[in-house]
């Protein structure tokens, strides 16, 4: 079996598809965002529907994750 290397991660060529459309990747037409990888259409179609790369992929704006551990005292002071 063909294989490839994309991000410390390794495929066969034929599991490495885009998590939104199921589309085959190539080491030429994809990004990556924690650990998953998309085709560059949907990667920047789910950046424009949030304006941010988290709330986009469905995870948690960044700042937000700072902000409450500022009122939870977790801040590292």
């Amino acid at each position: 079996m063909e294989k490839m290397a994309a991000d410390k991660f390794i495929f066969h060529k034929k599991c490495f598809c885009c998590k939104h459309c199921k589309q085959k990747l190539s080491l030429r037409n994809y990004a990556s965002l924690y650990g998953e990888f998309y085709c560059v259409f949907h990667y920047q179609q789910l950046f424009r529907k949030k304006g941010n790369y988290d709330e986009g992929f469905g995870y948690q704006q960044h700042k937000n994750r700072w902000l409450l551990s500022k009122t939870n005292g977790t801040d590292g002071i």
